[in-house]
Order: structure tokens, then C-alpha cells, then sequence
């Protein structure tokens, strides 16, 4: 027993000794330790942190030189988050202290006009931007990246143009993922502009990213016709000298344009693709990795494989987690990504503990990081009282399904006053909205109202999406549910019902959960009109759905289909995607 003791214990190596050592002795050797090469140095401010040295490791951080070298360390990222994240949960306003250090430094540089100066600080700028972004600071990165853009502006010349167009398309990646669409829609003006310029002195920009930051701004405005038409564009200007990063965000957001194009077989390719790559290039534990699982997880919920789209996501939290810890706004959209999934998985069921705990998760992180009314919020409401609804319906407690009914219409109106004022009562995003509380008033047996919501949901989608959406479907399907079981207008429900059965199979085939609702409102609407023949008909129809369902819903691990995915040239993906919609066109 002793032996094997002596067996399993391994001296720590000669380097890490140095380390403990120095860190040790951190007071005496500190101005001593920045001539260190800088991964010693990160390694030595590591150390600081795992011995919860924070307010030593405060003073280093917010020292911008000190800072810019180590985050030039980027093999250690995930550990660089760790220290940060436990930096800003411990107080120290370090993102606050850098972005006032960096802002002084360019209007010093600017001054001088050193041009090399210039130059080193623009490339500080990107660098301290993308950190800030990656962290979800996002204020941060919007100051930085602002200042960085001013700085470009110095030299009158194609090479800050050049400079500027970037800090343009980092800034519109800012604005989008803080939800700042109208700033957002001013700095694609602006990178236009620098794109004048360029074109004029006939020199070429590669646009890819520029129009992949576009696609996401159209995307989160639900302008999904125009999103997919600039991802083509985006995905034609990809080149093999393009940063790996850039080419995956390409391919991530042109999945996503092509999931709600109803596109399933183009977004699998390019997710999958993107997956691998983040993999390979960044390794399973970096923020990178963790995004573009979010979006694979996007991608199964839509195309109906529910349960492999909670795994997925639950990775991407775990992830998030291990790398930011809890109070992060990345781990609170993964939290609310999860909650809606396990909404969705966990309907038929009626056991939502899971996707309560994650919507509160959910909320409960954006109100200590952003304003009450960031339009972050909206969505995480949204599926709070999603839940919160059946909750109340299952509760068999007339005062307790009135609190918990109350409380969702509460969250529910103050989700679609944030959704309005950002994105107008045209919207697909606000129908949503409208659509929820049509199904909340019916809970409520506020009818009429119920039928008005649903009916604004339905003519909204129709008018943006066309009739025969996959939104349409699932408002179509909920008025049809209100006009049978709560106002006896039997002839109306039937024919939204197999309406919304149309658009369903013609989407996702015959095995789509969502026909159960369908298929069990009309034998219920059968009883009620006394169409026995078509009650027996379509108690069959369901049964055959069963047996399909449990076909579909197999043992799967959607995660080891991941690893084994056979990568092909990054070229061919883009080329295979790029034919198919001439083939589509020809069709």
C-alpha cells in the first residue's frame, strides 16, 4: 500500500518550483519579473491568482503595458479569462482602468504622429477590443474599438483606411452582440465610406467579415432574406490567407442564415465544418469553442432532434462556466440557449425544473452586468414565462396558478416593449411576443384577447416569412388550439390545424414533434362534433406518428458524431455550398 503510494506521488517539475518560488518572494522581485519573457509572466500572475492573490494581481492587470503582453500569450487564453473574470467578480474595475489607459495612449500617439507608434497602438487596440469582446465586456470593446477607429484616422492614406475597416467590422461584432442595432447600422455606414475611399485608389479589401458582421445585424433584425443574401456574398469573398477565426464565424453565421431559410441541409455542412475547425485551431476549452456549440445546438433544435440539442448546449454552458465562472453575460445566454431547450424537450412531460433553474440563471446574471431595460433581457423573460406558464397550469392551485400567471404576463409585456422599441411592431421577434401572450390569455381565459394576439403573431409572420413558415405554423397551430378547446369554433380550428400539419411535414417530414399537438386537437375537435370515423382515423395517425417517433428519437451521441466528423478541405465546403444554390437556382 505504501509503495503504491510512493508510486502515485510526482514532484512537481523544476519550472513550476521556480515559479512558486518566485511568486513567493512576488513583493520583493515585482519590477524584476516584467524583463521576464512573457509566458513566464503570465504563468507567474497565474500562480497570483490560484493562491486568490487578486489585489496584487489587480495592480498588474490594470497596468496596460503589463496587460498587452500577456495577452499576447494565446495558447493560455482560457486561463487569461479566468483571471480576469475573477478580477471583475472580486471589484476591481480593471476593464474601466484599461480602457481610460488606452484611450489617454491614443490621443497621446495622435499628437505626435509617430507613425509607427500609431501603428503598434492601433494593433493594442484590436488586440485589447477582442479581448474585451471575447470576455463579453462589451461596453469595453465598444470604447476601445471606437478610440482605435479615431486613431486610423490620423494618416489620410490607404493603409489606416485599410486599419479603420477593420476597427469597423470588430466594432459592427460589438454593437451586434450588445444588442446596439441602430449604432451598429452607423459604423456599416461608416465602414462603407472607408470602402469609397479604397475602391477609389483601386486598392482591394476583403470584405468577408465585414458582410458576415452585416448577415448577423440583418439575422437579429429577423431581415432573414436579406442575412442569407450577404452570407452568400461573404462566403464567395473568403480567400485561403484569411485568419481561421474569421473563416468560422463566416460559416457559423451562414449556417444560421441558412437554418431559418429552412436550408437544414446547407447549415449541418457548414456548423459541423465550423465545429471541427474551432476545434482543432482552438482546442475544446477555449470561448471559441463554446460559441460555435451554441450555434450547433441552434441548429438541432430547429431541425427537431431536441434532446441532442440540450446535450449540445449543456456543453457549451459547461464550457462557459469553466472558463468565466458564474457571473458572465456568455454564460448567461448559455444559460438561457439551455433553458428554452429544456422548455421545449421537457413540454410533453410537464417537469421543468431544469428550465426554470436556467431562466432564473439567466436573468439573474444580466441584471447584475447590464441596464434593467437591455434588450438581453427580452428574450430570457420571454422563456421564463414560457415556463412559468405551465407551471401555473399544472399547479392544481387556483391561487397559486394566479400568481404564477400574473407573473408571466409581466414578463411577457415587458418582453415585448423591449423587443418594440428596438425593432418596431413589424417584426418578427415582436410577433413572437404577441404570439406568447395569445397562449398566456388563453391560460388566463381572457379569449378575446387570446384570439387578437394570436391573429397580430400570424399576420406578421405571414407578411415577413410568407404563409408557409415554420412560424406561421406554430401560431397557426396555437389560434387553432384556442378556437377548439376554449371557443367551440370547431370549423375554424380544423382548418387551421391541418394547416399547420402542411407546413410541419412539409418542413421536417412526418416524425415532427410538433404534429402530436395537431394530431390530439383534432381528435379531441372530432369528439366534439361527433366525427367518430375521423377520431378512429386519426387515433391511428397518431399511433404511426409514436412508432415513428421513437425511430427518430434513438439513442444518439451527438457529441461523438462531432469527433468522428471527417473534415474536408475548408475550400470544398465553401465550393459545395456555393454550388448548391446554383443547383438550387436551376431547380
Amino acid at each position: 500500500m505504501a509503495a503504491a503510494s510512493l508510486l502515485e506521488w510526482m514532484p512537481e517539475s523544476l519550472y513550476d518550483s521556480a515559479i512558486r518560488a518566485l511568486v513567493s518572494r512576488y513583493s520583493r522581485f515585482r519590477k524584476e519579473l516584467r524583463f521576464l519573457p512573457e509566458n513566464i509572466q503570465f504563468d507567474i500572475y497565474y500562480k497570483l491568482y490560484t493562491q486568490g492573490r487578486l489585489c496584487q494581481l489587480g495592480m498588474e492587470f490594470c497596468e496596460l503595458e503589463i496587460f498587452s503582453k500577456v495577452l499576447r500569450v494565446n495558447d493560455k487564453r482560457h486561463k487569461l479569462h479566468h483571471c480576469f473574470q475573477a478580477l471583475m467578480d472580486h471589484g476591481v474595475k480593471v476593464t474601466t482602468v484599461l480602457c481610460d489607459e488606452y484611450c489617454g495612449c491614443c490621443e497621446s500617439v495622435a499628437r505626435v504622429m509617430n507613425r509607427d507608434d500609431v501603428d503598434k497602438t492601433i494593433a493594442l487596440g484590436y488586440a485589447l477590443g477582442g479581448f474585451f469582446t471575447e470576455a463579453g465586456w462589451y461596453s469595453a470593446a465598444e470604447k476601445v474599438l471606437l478610440a482605435c477607429e479615431q486613431l486610423c484616422c490620423v494618416f489620410n492614406d490607404n493603409a489606416h483606411w485599410l486599419k479603420a475597416l477593420e476597427c469597423c467590422t470588430r466594432l459592427l461584432h460589438v454593437r451586434n452582440c450588445n444588442c446596439k442595432y441602430y449604432n451598429a447600422e452607423e459604423t456599416y455606414s461608416s465602414a462603407v465610406q472607408y470602402m469609397a475611399k479604397l475602391q477609389q485608389s483601386c486598392i482591394p479589401a476583403n470584405l468577408a467579415s465585414l458582410h458576415g458582421e452585416l448577415c448577423a445585424l440583418l439575422f437579429a433584425r429577423s431581415q432573414y432574406d436579406e442575412a442569407f443574401r450577404v452570407c452568400i456574398d461573404s462566403m464567395k469573398s473568403i480567400t485561403p490567407c484569411m485568419p481561421v477565426k474569421a473563416v468560422i464565424a463566416i460559416l457559423r453565421q451562414t449556417s444560421k442564415a441558412c437554418v431559418v431559410k429552412r436550408e437544414f441541409k446547407k447549415a449541418e455542412t457548414l456548423i459541423k465544418h465550423a465545429v471541427y475547425l474551432t476545434r482543432e485551431h482552438f482546442g475544446i476549452h477555449h470561448p471559441k469553442y463554446s460559441d460555435a456549440l451554441l450555434d450547433y445546438g441552434f441548429y438541432l433544435l430547429n431541425v427537431d432532434s431536441i434532446s441532442q440539442s440540450v446535450t449540445v448546449y449543456q456543453t457549451a454552458l459547461n464550457i462557459r462556466k469553466a472558463i468565466f465562472g458564474g457571473r458572465n453575460i456568455h454564460v448567461a445566454i448559455a444559460h438561457e440557449d439551455l433553458a428554452y431547450s429544456s422548455y421545449v424537450h421537457q413540454y410533453s412531460s410537464g417537469k421543468f425544473d431544469d428550465a426554470h433553474y436556467h431562466a432564473e440563471k439567466a436573468i439573474e446574471i444580466i441584471t447584475q452586468i447590464l441596464p434593467e431595460d437591455h434588450l438581453l433581457l427580452a428574450s430570457s423573460k420571454r422563456v421564463k414565462a414560457l415556463i412559468l406558464e405551465e407551471i401555473a397550469i399544472d399547479s392544481h392551485n387556483k391561487e397559486t396558478e394566479s400568481k404564477l400567471l400574473q407573473e408571466a404576463q409581466e414578463l411577457h409585456l415587458s418582453s415585448l416593449n423591449l423587443a418594440k422599441k428596438a425593432f418596431g411592431e413589424v417584426n418578427v421577434q415582436t410577433a413572437k411576443h404577441y404570439g406568447n401572450l395569445g397562449r398566456l390569455y388563453q391560460s388566463m381565459r381572457r379569449f378575446k384577447e387570446a384570439e387578437e394576439m394570436h391573429i397580430k403573431a400570424i399576420e406578421i409572420k405571414e407578411k415577413l416569412l410568407g404563409e408557409d413558415d415554420y412560424e406561421v405554423a406554430l401560431s397557426v397551430g396555437h389560434l387553432a388550439s384556442l378556437y377548439n378547446y376554449d371557443m367551440n369554433m370547431y370549423d375554424d380550428a380544423e382548418k387551421l390545424y391541418l394547416r399547420s400539419i402542411d407546413i410541419g411535414t412539409k418542413l421536417f417530414g412526418a416524425g415532427y414533434s410538433g404534429l402530436e399537438y395537431d394530431y390530439r386537437g383534432l381528435i379531441k375537435l372530432y369528439n366534439s362534433t361527433g366525427d367518430y370515423r375521423k377520431v378512429v382515423d386519426y387515433h391511428q395517425t397518431l399511433t404511426s406518428w409514436n412508432l415513428l417517433r421513437e425511430h427518430i428519437e434513438g439513442p444518439q451521441d451527438v457529441l461523438e458524431d462531432l469527433a468522428k466528423y471527417k473534415p474536408v478541405p475548408t475550400h470544398e465546403v465553401i465550393q459545395q455550398f456555393l454550388r448548391g444554390l446554383h443547383k438550387d437556382k436551376a431547380d
